[in-house]
């Protein structure tokens, strides 16, 4: 039987500080998740948050009704009188993730009710969603705190709930409290109790164990387990839905329906939506996961791959590099060399090595892009030779009036010239630029997926910026960079290196 992933990314994950999707952007992660990640249901709200929530949720069941997920589409629902059911209802959807108090302080303390009181609620409502054709599941909140204080009122819901129209029975860690030792325990006693339900497991990761704890109880029996897309989530966020897949196909060698190589494009594609990057060194999906950065370690993968493991970059829609900077050896230099098609004798490659671990000695990031130009320079050539060339270009920006780009590019001796607006002075080049780039000439338009600007720490304002932007051209990826005192001028130095990359067919 294959393990059931509920992804909560537009409900749990959103309740990310400083996070809020709008409506077309939660429509497309649905459908990403759903239709290419393949996670079999998600949770896509919470019931009477606002009027946008409700469009949005209108708009993601249209199509899950056109497209047959309608029974994978879930909300958070509350104890409110029938209100959030009544919302759900409305919306047209078919599932609600019913939320109930799971520990005994809850009930007395926030509900200030008892136990009965709060059982004959829940009751209630389940017969309510059930008269409207809406499934129920059950989230026991505060379950964790609920196991270790209070077990008898945990079994005295449950006893009772589990014979109502129950569709799933969902133990959330809502503040992170467990480790894996007691996760273990604890879903084990509520799957040997209750053995004809459907049973979740909801990790948060306040302690750094989440990923531990679902491992403890997928090794428990438990059936489901709710992830979120980069480990979005309330205060330290819940599981990242990557390293779930990680343990399950490695470790414990269980099976899901979920497609692991698209995990890096949803992933970018929320980091994107959320503003909330992605840390370089996050499992599975940052960005230096796949990088070696140690000669050692480049050497030893030249030789029967030494320092391989099971994560394999392919595996999740990436591929392996090796970083250049002031650990890098000759091997790192050459593997970086044969992606480029370049070749050096020994002495030429001793000399570039030198360089490029002074640069990282500095602190600078170095490419493998950068590389032509780094040997151009230490080789004592005459110049890299750029085909594309920014020779002008003038912006201008003005209260009230979106920034103007007048743009001359020399492209293999030839001028020419355009001018565009945009929403921003590197829009307003971009635009004009492609104006002759794809316009006049008909090439081929590389894609902008990413840009970041950094500074040195300290906010001095005449600190040179560095634009780091990542581009994909004819299904390859490679960023380029630029140093300058203005972000938009390095922009544009990083952007005219990009094209001179493609002019020289380095692909």
């Amino acid at each position: 039987m294959k393990l059931e992933i509920m992804d909560t990314t537009l409900r749990d994950g959103e309740q990310t500080s400083g996070v809020s999707f709008n409506a077309p952007e939660k429509l497309n992660i649905a459908k990403i998740l759903l239709e290419e990640v393949r996670v079999d249901r998600i949770e896509i709200a919470s019931a009477r948050v606002s009027e946008g929530e409700f469009e949005a949720v209108q708009k993601i069941i249209e199509w899950a009704q056109q497209n047959n997920y309608i029974e994978s589409i879930e909300i958070l629902g509350f104890i409110d009188n029938n209100a959030s059911l009544d919302w759900i209802n409305d919306a047209g959807a078919k599932v609600v993730n019913l939320l109930a108090k799971g520990s005994l302080k809850h009930v007395t303390e926030q509900l200030r009710k008892s136990p009965e009181e709060h059982l004959a609620d829940l009751e209630s409502a389940i017969e309510y969603a059930s008269s409207k054709g809406i499934t129920s599941n059950l989230y026991l909140e505060d379950w964790s705190n609920g196991m270790i204080h209070s077990p008898d009122y945990v079994y005295f819901l449950a006893d009772t709930l589990k014979d109502r129209n129950l569709r799933r029975l969902m133990l959330p860690d809502t503040l992170g409290i467990l480790n894996h030792e007691q996760t273990y325990e604890f879903c084990s006693k509520m799957l040997e109790r209750y053995p004809d339900l459907h049973i979740d497991f909801h990790a948060h990761n306040d302690y750094d164990l989440s990923t531990a704890n679902v491992y403890a109880s997928i090794r428990a029996g438990v059936h489901g387990i709710h992830t979120t897309v980069n480990g979005l989530g309330e205060r330290a966020g819940n599981v990242p839905l990557s390293s779930v897949m990680g343990i399950l196909s490695d470790h414990l060698k269980v099976e899901s329906n979920v497609d692991e190589s698209k995990l890096t494009k949803i992933s970018r594609i929320v980091e994107s939506f959320s503003g909330i990057r992605v840390p370089e060194n996050k499992p599975l999906i940052g960005e230096n996961v796949y990088t070696q950065t140690c000669g050692v370690h480049a050497d030893g993968d030249s030789k029967n791959n030494l320092y391989f493991n099971d994560l394999m970059p392919e595996r999740f829609g990436r591929i392996r590099k090796y970083a250049l900077g002031k650990t890098s050896g000759k091997a790192n230099i050459k593997k970086n060399l044969e992606e480029l098609g370049l070749d050096l004798d020994p002495e030429s490659t001793k000399k570039v090595t030198q360089r490029i671990i002074e640069l990282g000695d500095k602190k600078e990031t170095v490419t493998t892009e950068d590389l032509p130009y780094i040997i151009s320079d230490v080789l004592g050539g005459t110049g890299l030779h750029q085909p594309i060339k920014v020779k002008s270009y003038a912006l201008t920006l003005a209260n009230g009036l979106r920034p103007i780009a007048n743009v001359i590019i020399e492209i293999n001796g030839k001028d020419y010239e355009e001018s565009s607006i945009g929403d921003g002075q590197y829009d307003a080049f971009m635009k004009a630029l492609w104006k002759i780039y794809t316009q006049q000439l008909g090439r081929e338009r590389p894609v902008l997926i990413d840009y970041l600007v950094t500074i040195p720490p300290g906010g001095k304002t005449d600190a040179l910026v560095e634009a780091v932007i990542t581009w994909e051209y004819k299904e390859r990826e490679f960023k380029t960079k630029a140093l300058e005192a203005d972000q938009t001028e390095a922009a544009i130095k990083a952007t005219e290196k990009m094209l001179n990359i493609i002019e020289r067919n380095h692909f």
